[in-house]
């Protein structure tokens, strides 16, 4: 019996999240790993692969890092889960705050979905509001009903879940005053990440450094975030930004501090502990303490309880981590490699005449491939074509995430790949992209139907 067989008899989806599932690969991808060092992967048969997946984006300074792992490793030494708070939960506390200016207080989960779903009881409960509203362009929030019943995936979720929930265009302000006009008083915050391949910046371009110190771009409305921001203290709504992606990319300080917005509640998760399961709600002091209890009289908002949300060996990673972005400059190279992909990749593209067929887009840190066919159609067939033949080259690229581990010989192998392929995606294009692919589609995530 194969291993994806094996999972999926066991595991319902055959992975712990969707987005590992069978269906959102070439049918040629390796069915299950065993380890993973720096920028690669091996499976049970012992094939190396450099990977751009990278846990889910979870992984940003390569697979077992020995620093990283020695520093949760001395948290589980140490006990790894108390009675009572533990030393590093405090220590993470002040590291976080610390380091993310928007952050008055924390409060550390487990999973970007509980943060999520936090921070909206926080912007309720403050405001005596019931809606959020979140932009229709991004991907993903939380497993929780409240999201997922905005999918085509409803089954199982309570009907009226999605009855609070408004949607907007991301970059486009007029469709969010909108919502505020329809529903005066009554929207309790906005939620939205910073940025995805999409920025908030109306400019043809931003690359590393380019706007960070810029006040006249940073504080005008050529800045859809703060045009956000200000329209929400103005509603007297919550400026909430979801940092999965964003944080410990854009910058140490997350995508808030890069964009020069001050959100009143951020969460982060992801890269916070390259792998270790930790996630992080922050925000303004005055908005965190309704999760008090050391306030008298105070009526009660039941914020997030969790056995295992101050598990040590997670926060011991995440202090860890951040030290070393701090000395090795993490963001940076980060950047600088991922320009130098979406230049590279676009340049041979170009050579193959195919520009127009497949490229990235995207800022460095955040880059995205795009797959058309014969009529310019974004095609999840040549989507899938690519990433089939990415993988006979042992390459594993379901998406674009760098690390701090890719480096010069990693850029050079994946150009060299990178040229191969394109003479079968051409051929593809001109033969039919059937006659190439060897397994089914990928496909999309949010779906009413398998």
């Amino acid at each position: 019996m194969s291993y994806k067989r094996k999972l999926e008899n066991l595991i319902p989806g055959g992975a712990h999240t969707y987005s590992r599932g069978a269906d959102q690969f070439p049918i040629n991808a390796p069915e299950i790993l065993s380890r993973g060092k720096g920028a690669y992967v091996w499976d049970k048969k012992k094939n190396k692969y450099l990977d751009y997946g990278m846990a889910l984006r979870a992984i940003t300074l390569g697979y077992s890092n020995k620093v990283i792992n020695r520093a949760a490793i001395n948290q589980i030494n140490l006990g790894n889960n108390f009675t009572r708070p533990s030393e590093i939960e405090l220590k993470a506390a002040e590291c976080f705050i610390e380091n993310i200016p928007s952050a008055d207080m924390v409060k550390f989960a487990k999973n970007g979905s509980n943060v999520t779903t936090a921070a909206i009881k926080l912007a309720r409960s403050f405001t005596g509001r019931n809606y959020i509203a979140i932009p229709r362009q991004h991907p993903f929030y939380s497993f929780d009903d409240w999201f997922i019943s905005t999918t085509p995936i409803k089954r199982g979720t309570c009907p009226d879940s999605s009855k609070y929930i408004l949607l907007f265009d991301y970059g486009n302000l007029d469709s969010l005053i909108n919502l505020f006009d329809q529903f005066p008083n009554q929207i309790a915050g906005v939620m939205l990440e910073p940025a995805t391949s999409e920025t908030p910046i109306k400019i043809d371009s931003i690359e590393l450094d380019d706007i960070k110190q810029d006040d006249n771009i940073l504080h005008s409305d050529l800045n859809f975030l703060y045009s956000v921001q200000n329209l929400c203290k103005d509603k007297g709504s919550l400026f909430i930004l979801d940092e999965m992606i964003t944080g410990f990319r854009w910058h140490l300080k997350g995508g808030a501090y890069y964009f020069g917005v001050e959100p009143d509640l951020i969460t982060f998760g992801k890269a916070m502990a390259n792998g270790f399961s930790i996630s992080a709600l922050g925000g303004k002091k005055e908005i965190m303490e309704l999760g008090s209890i050391n306030i008298p009289n105070l009526e009660r908002t039941f914020l997030l309880s969790s056995t295992h949300g101050a598990e040590m060996c997670s926060l011991g990673a995440f202090v860890k981590t951040v030290e070393f972005y701090k000395r090795k400059n993490v963001c940076s190279h980060l950047w600088k490699y991922g320009i130098e992909l979406k230049n590279s990749f676009n340049k041979l593209s170009q050579n193959h005449n195919l520009r127009e067929h497949i490229y990235m887009t995207g800022p460095g840190i955040c880059l995205n491939y795009i797959c058309k066919d014969n009529d310019l159609s974004i095609s999840t067939e040549f989507r899938t074509l690519f990433a089939q033949e990415m993988i006979k080259r042992k390459i594993l690229m379901p998406w674009i995430s760098i690390s701090y581990s890719h480096g010069n010989r990693e850029l050079n192998k994946t150009l060299n790949a990178l040229d191969d392929v394109m003479k079968i995606y051409k051929k593809a294009l001109s033969e039919g992209v059937h006659k190439y692919l060897e397994g089914p589609s990928i496909k999309p995530v949010f779906r009413k139907f398998n």
